[in-house]
């Protein structure tokens, strides 16, 4: 069989076109299932390239310095590599074909080692295997973030402030959303280790749905002249819930016309004004949260590898992974560990080049007097890349979290004025709350180059702290254009907000 067959349809589209501004746009596609393949690796540069989406789509924009005689190389699990001539345009779609093992060499090279034996080998090499060396690697984070409120049931049983009624308790929960989504996209450099890390942010987007943005702020005005007609200066609020012990708000940091509130006001505009700086410290946040949870990391979640024992392992395949052949193996909790999933192991020095996860249970419940939070969803995958050291460093992370949680509880507001006569207490809202809501956050990175650089180099090494989202309304294909990015899902490509950008 000719494993570097493609079928001549690969080279009939987008010829002639000039190289210093080509982009290349496909899907990879198993020519015998007419699957897509998801998580390929398109290399076009000696440390750069692409990984295919989740539905085997890939896009990038050739640099200047790349000849007419270079070529792009189409690697996945299973498959072998494909180079293509830069002479010849690509197609759409390009097929490729699945590559056979040859066990013969595999059991040769390894000596039919036990599963116990093998996984052994993968623990007593994870030090070696996966470098922390200082580097600058070329990022691009996605995040996808979804709400999904269940219930919202708001019962109001007491208050002494007309305004305050059920058509105004109806009336906010009418412009809360159900369903939202929110989507961050973010190209940056990082430089650094597993253990610090500096981060230099070229460009970053934000997408979602700002239409109940003007209900909101309706509504925020609304309240503030209820409150300014019905409750006294240097009054005080006090939120209660139960028996459980309230806490205390100044009601004169709400309402605008006093030197107090305006301070407040300006510092809550000041914060919003700087909403670039909370972009660039949560996405630092994120990085650092996902290198800190490998699996080889201390003090991970996926404790598969350290605690092996509370596993149990299964050699069911083997593959070919990066011209490497590999071992597949599938672990499953014996009693109360937490995950299940599949390693892919070089059967050569024992890396563990891919590991796709999921929790089996969920990994933390709480309930208590009306609140509860159940963390639900913990799973994804890392694909690591063998550098010219022979150490292996982070090529792609996915990692989706998600957890439910509710709110069962009476809540009163009191209005109290310790400088009134009498009684302090002036006003009161007692409400009943019963919500239930459930939050999903799905992470993507790819890295596109990565290259060893000295402490000094690091230490020179700049932070933009000051960049600032673009908001769009709807996906842009042109907004990434002559940068190289993962390919948005379907999703987020048919994502428009209801009524566009206000």
């Amino acid at each position: 069989m000719n494993f570097k067959k493609i079928t001549l349809t690969t080279f009939t589209f987008l010829s002639g076109l000039s190289l210093s501004a080509q982009t290349i746009t496909s899907t990879v596609v198993d020519k015998k299932t007419n699957e897509p393949i998801p998580y390929a690796t398109i290399q076009y540069a000696k440390n750069g390239g692409v990984i295919t989406n989740e539905e085997g789509k890939f896009s990038f924009t050739l640099h200047k310095n790349i000849t007419p005689t270079d070529s792009i190389y189409i690697s996945s699990m299973g498959y072998s590599t494909v180079g293509i001539s830069l002479n010849s345009a690509l197609d759409s779609i390009i097929y490729i074909d699945p590559k056979t093992v040859e066990l013969s060499s595999v059991f040769i090279s390894n000596k039919n080692l036990t599963i116990d034996e093998i996984m052994d080998r993968v623990k007593e090499n994870v030090d070696q295997n996966y470098s922390n060396t200082l580097s600058h690697k070329k990022l691009f984070i996605r995040e996808s973030d979804f709400s999904d409120i269940s219930k919202i049931n708001v019962k109001l049983k007491k208050s002494t402030i007309e305004e305050f009624d059920k058509e105004f308790i109806d009336s906010v929960i009418s412009i809360i959303p159900r369903k939202s989504s929110y989507y961050t996209e973010t190209l940056c450099d990082l430089y650094g280790n597993f253990d610090k890390q500096k981060l230099d942010i070229i460009k970053g987007a934000e997408l979602y749905d700002k239409s109940n943005d003007g209900s909101m702020n309706s509504l925020s005005e609304r309240l503030e002249n209820i409150l300014k007609k019905n409750v006294k200066q240097n009054s005080y609020l006090k939120i209660k819930s139960g028996w459980i012990p309230g806490f205390k708000i100044q009601v004169d940091s709400i309402i605008q016309n006093n030197p107090e509130a305006a301070e407040v006001k300006k510092e809550m505009e000041d914060q919003d004004k700087n909403k670039e700086n909370y972009f660039y410290t949560y996405r630092k946040s994120a990085i650092q949260d996902l290198l800190s949870s490998m699996f080889f990391q201390e003090d991970s979640k996926l404790n598969f590898i350290d605690k092996s024992g509370r596993y149990d392992f299964e050699l069911v395949d083997y593959t070919i992974m990066d011209d490497s052949s590999v071992y597949i193996i599938d672990f499953k909790p014996k009693r109360r560990a937490d995950f299940k999933g599949t390693l892919y192991v070089n059967t050569q020095d024992f890396a563990v080049m891919r590991v796709d996860y999921e929790n089996v249970k969920n990994l933390q419940n709480f309930g208590l007097l009306g609140i509860s939070f159940h963390d639900t969803m913990y799973k994804g995958k890392t694909i690591f890349s063998k550098g010219a050291d022979g150490k292996y460093s982070v090529r792609y992370i996915e990692k989706t979290r998600g957890n439910v949680f509710g709110i069962d509880r009476p809540l009163k507001i009191i209005e109290k004025n310790k400088f009134v006569k009498g009684r302090r207490k002036q006003n009161e809202l007692s409400l009943g709350l019963d919500i239930g809501a459930g939050e999903i956050s799905k992470y993507e990175v790819v890295v596109f180059d990565s290259q060893p650089i000295t402490e000094s180099e690091y230490e020179n090494s700049k932070e933009n702290k000051s960049i600032e989202p673009i908001y769009l309304s709807k996906y842009d294909p042109e907004f990434w254009k002559g940068y190289n990015i993962i390919e948005p899902n379907t999703a987020i490509r048919q994502f428009t907000a209801v009524e566009g950008e206000s």
